[in-house]
């Protein structure tokens, strides 16, 4: 399934933003198997293409394809189909559920669209140093250990495309590095493409693509 970006620009952008992106104004293709970087500094707009490309917001102008249908198109319906099957995302501000346990938040995720058993959780949460933090509440937790949370839970569902934002802004290298290793093999086995926006390069992102927004 392609994505296409079609001369796409938020709405409250002036036309001349154009002209400094790689993303906004121009014509985009990506595929399966492929790791997208943008560079996006504060203010380029980074959080509104991720929520344009996940159907939270449609203030923009130009077009979003998915499979050769635009996203303008979709019904709800449409929509809580592709969020549970097709596009899987780490958002910036998380949206966990703060009076619900870490493996509660993974496992709501995990059984809307079950693609792991549920051991694999707890594997995951080994793996990214959080399994002692299971049966605590999320709004307890550090912000690093709520972030790992988040990208387990974006793990848990099959996807074709991976959209992470910041999603390593309260991780330190080596853990960031873990979570990425993570993030990288999921994706390899479901042959899904990632689009990851960030304020800087990532060493340990090994993207085939890059963009400045």
């Amino acid at each position: 399934m392609p994505l296409q970006l079609t001369n796409l620009l938020p709405t409250y952008f002036d036309a001349s933003r154009k002209n400094g992106s790689e993303i906004w104004g121009k014509e985009h293709r990506f595929d399966a198997g492929q790791y997208i970087k943008i560079i996006a500094p504060s203010g380029s707009g980074k959080s509104s293409l991720m929520n344009f490309l996940y159907g939270m917001r449609t203030t923009f102008s130009g077009d979003i394809r998915y499979n050769n249908k635009s996203i303008l198109q979709n019904s709800d319906e449409d929509w809580a189909v592709i969020r549970r099957e097709t596009v899987s995302i780490v958002f910036q501000d998380l949206r966990l559920f703060p009076q619900q346990s870490v493996l509660d938040n993974i496992e709501i995720k995990r059984q809307l669209q079950p693609y792991h058993p549920s051991e694999k959780m707890k594997e995951m949460a080994e793996r990214l140093g959080i399994a002692d933090k299971l049966t605590s509440k999320c709004g307890n937790c550090s912000y690093g250990e709520q972030q790992r949370t988040a990208i387990i839970r974006a793990m848990m569902q099959p996807f074709q495309f991976l959209l992470l934002d910041e999603p390593f802004s309260h991780l330190d290298d080596a853990n960031a590095q873990k979570a990425m290793g993570l993030m990288m093999e999921e994706a390899q086995a479901r042959n899904a493409c990632i689009i990851l926006a960030d304020l800087e390069r990532l060493d340990h992102y090994p993207y085939t693509q890059l963009y400045h927004l």
